[in-house]
């Protein structure tokens, strides 16, 4: 019997592989480490790329809801750690792993640091050249900030002793790797700034990222930055920087580097100092050979061989000067009795006798006026009062009683009726002139 075979589609193979890795437990949550390459972010947020080590690879995907805990943007070349779960991609036959976390890895981690810590410093601008502090060029006295063991600090002493004898290196011990070094070499920079240095050199040997680190934490940048003395960097070799070297006064590629940016050589001040000699000599010479000519030529003047000329230039001279220190002087004179004159005539102008009979006058006129106004006022308030008085006799009962008439009053009331007194009452009788008192006897109606 023929065995009946049995065909299956692309799709269905691909969607069973699809489901065979879905339901594998060790495979929806795995952790993987590599480097990133193919790298390739979507219009619509989402990140595809390739993550791979030295044996092989595998695609992965981080889709937009995942990416918004990044903490860095990600780049070829860089070394992460993610973590997701494996799938396959059924339209293409490959399986790839779906990213739901990436972090950087290690050293990764050191060097996003280390651009977010310089960045920041940048901004505050720590690295600006105006807070650059000049180097001294011949120091008496440098402080060395380093390991008191290893290459670093016997290569910076051999060097400067080599080069400068003169002058003294003073060693300020302090530990350079490892989470004590960054503060102790806060303390020592803060011890050798006041110890009368006139310049320091803070580094160390080469090494790793890990172990340079301690200059590249901020509180060491902080503390370079606000040292008053002078600080060469010497941290690591050639092509090694940290931000130790960006906030120094001035960067040396490695610790004999600095030593030797530090310090002159004693061929060097030799050099100088021929050179100033030679410049010295000359500038005698020079000067020898002005003076000379200044007295050759002295010697050769009219006025010393003829000094009695001198003496008669100077008495034409006075004599000038006295000719026109009178006429000065008198026309000086002149414009003051002027303007005194000027002065005397404005002052009898306003003289103050002549302003006060003005305002006699004045008065007088004033008074004068004032009189005629005040007789012309009495004579219209006599003329008012003799009318006035008159229209009083006119009305005033008393001169109606001088014509025989009397005023009849009660009690000093007026009496206008008969009907108002009864008989025996008492009554007061006025007169035009004087005045009695009657007793009713009889009422006549």
């Amino acid at each position: 019997m023929i065995e009946e075979k049995k065909y299956i589609g692309v799709t269905e193979l691909n969607n069973y592989i699809k489901s065979i890795l879905d339901n594998d437990f060790f495979l929806n949550r795995i952790y993987l480490k590599g480097e990133i390459s193919n790298f390739k972010s979507h219009t619509r947020g989402h990140l595809y790329f390739t993550l791979k080590d030295d044996g092989g690879r595998i695609n992965a995907v981080m889709f937009q809801s995942s990416t918004h805990n990044l903490k860095f943007t990600p780049e070829d070349g860089m070394k992460v750690l993610v973590s997701g779960r494996v799938s396959a991609y059924p339209a293409s036959g490959s399986y790839q792993i779906y990213v739901d976390s990436m972090e950087l890895d290690g050293l990764g981690n050191l060097y996003l640091e280390y651009e977010k810590l310089k960045e920041k410093l940048s901004k505050e601008g720590l690295f600006n050249s105006e807070h650059k502090k000049p180097i001294p060029k011949y120091p008496n006295r440098i402080g060395i900030i380093t390991a008191d063991t290893g290459a670093a600090v016997r290569d910076i002493m051999s060097t400067i002793r080599r080069r400068y004898p003169l002058c003294e290196a003073i060693l300020f011990p302090t530990l350079v790797q490892g989470g004590e070094a960054a503060p102790n070499i806060v303390r020592q920079i803060e011890v050798a700034d006041n110890f009368g240095c006139d310049l320091l050199i803070v580094g160390r040997g080469g090494g790793s990222i890990e172990d340079l680190w301690a200059f590249n934490e901020e509180i060491v940048a902080r503390a370079i930055y606000n040292a008053k003395t002078p600080i060469i960097s010497a941290v690591g070799h050639e092509p090694d920087f940290t931000i130790a070297d960006f906030v120094a006064d001035l960067r040396a590629p490695t610790p004999t580097g600095a030593a030797e940016m530090a310090v002159p050589t004693v061929l060097d001040i030799n050099n100088l100092l021929n050179q100033y000699k030679i410049r010295l000599n000359k500038f005698i010479k020079n000067l020898i050979n002005t003076k000379f000519i200044e007295l050759r030529n002295l010697r050769n003047s009219f006025v010393l061989k003829n000094p009695i000329s001198l003496y008669e230039l100077k008495e034409q001279k006075l004599d000038k000067l006295m000719e026109n220190l009178n006429y000065n002087i008198n026309n000086i004179l002149e414009n003051k009795a002027h303007n005194l004159e000027i002065a005397k005539n404005k002052i009898k102008l306003v003289s103050p006798i002549n302003l006060i009979n003005n305002n006699l006058n004045k008065v007088k006129e004033v008074k004068i006026n004032l009189n005629n106004i005040i007789e012309k006022r009495l004579l219209n308030i006599e003329h008012n009062l003799d009318n006035l008085i008159n229209t009083l006799k006119l009305v005033n009962p008393l001169n109606i009683l001088s014509n025989g008439y009397s005023l009849v009053r009660k009690k000093d009331k007026v009496i206008k009726s008969i009907k108002e007194i009864k008989k025996d009452d008492e009554v007061n009788i006025k007169l035009y002139e004087g005045e009695f008192i009657a007793q009713v006897k009889e009422i006549t109606k």
